[in-house]
């Protein structure tokens, strides 16, 4: 079932970004000033905070986490809690017990409040206006992806997301650890590919899959390794027909995850007997 507030969440940030005239990269430290908040990095040492918005008064300040080297999480960490300062009802639900609020941003989180702020900092950082005349400069998958995160200084897995929700290409992402599915994404064109089952968080990765033996190696992992091979459908999706699609498996470094983009190839399956046009969007797990 579409969540209608998430949505409303990334449309309230698009907003801000025309109203405030933006361009790729967003100006996270220009839209704080304009808005007189403060931006203060430090190191967060509770395990899986990635920001914190504060309070004194009628002054705001947003701390980001430091201790993972990466510009792009830092930044989509700031985007988050700007959520938090502009979304309605959002600073009086997450200042309710005091005047610090902690984060876990990242589309990790199953609260409704934190899945909201996710979606805005994504439509902060990434909006429709502006990504969309972006995305057709690469080729599909991995490529456009990489390309996408560079333009809007963001992290892989970020640009990732929003590439499946945003590009009109069938692909899907996945994110693992070991041999589990941490979470999953795809595009509205993978979703409606007959047969089609969304990956839900916990399940095993196929065992035949490059994905797969790509993880028993965490050197792939920890070096940011990138493979790619042929797959098909059935294989990840339980898709009805052995539809062959491009998988392409990219370690994560630091995160200790891998990223996954599966890109089918409709050429020989486009007609109207393989989409499903019932399919509810399954959400974020």
């Amino acid at each position: 079932m579409i969540n209608m507030k998430l949505m409303q969440a990334t449309s309230i940030a698009e907003k801000i970004v025309k109203d405030e005239k933006l361009e790729f990269p967003i100006d996270l430290a220009l839209l704080a000033q304009r808005n007189n908040i403060l931006l203060q990095p430090k190191p967060i040492t509770t395990k899986g905070v990635s920001g914190m918005l504060l309070r004194c008064g009628e002054e705001f300040t947003i701390i980001f986490a430091t201790d993972i080297k990466n510009e792009g999480f830092q930044r989509f960490s700031i985007a988050h809690e700007f959520g938090h300062y502009f979304l309605p009802s959002h600073p009086e639900n997450v200042f309710r017990n005091g005047n610090i609020h902690e984060s876990h941003a990242g589309f990790c989180s199953n609260n409704q409040i934190e899945l909201e702020a996710d979606h805005f900092a994504a439509g902060l950082l990434m909006p429709k206006h502006l990504f969309s005349r972006e995305w057709g400069k690469f080729s599909d998958g991995l490529s456009a992806i990489k390309g996408l995160a560079k333009i809007c200084n963001t992290s892989l897995i970020a640009s990732a997301i929003r590439y499946t929700q945003l590009a009109d290409v069938p692909v899907a992402i996945i994110v693992s650890k070991g041999t589990l599915v941490e979470y999953s994404f795809a595009s509205r064109q993978m979703q409606q590919i007959k047969g089609y089952a969304h990956l839900k968080k916990g399940l095993t990765l196929p065992k035949t899959s490059l994905t797969y033996n790509f993880n028993k190696d965490l050197n792939n992992i920890e070096q940011s390794l990138q493979k790619s091979s042929e797959t098909d459908l059935l294989n990840w999706f339980q898709a009805e027909h052995e539809i062959t699609a491009k998988e392409e498996a990219i370690g994560l470094g630091s995160y200790d995850k891998t990223l996954t983009i599966i890109t089918a190839n409709l050429n020989k399956y486009f007609d109207d007997d393989e989409i499903d046009e019932s399919w509810d969007d399954p959400g974020f797990k």
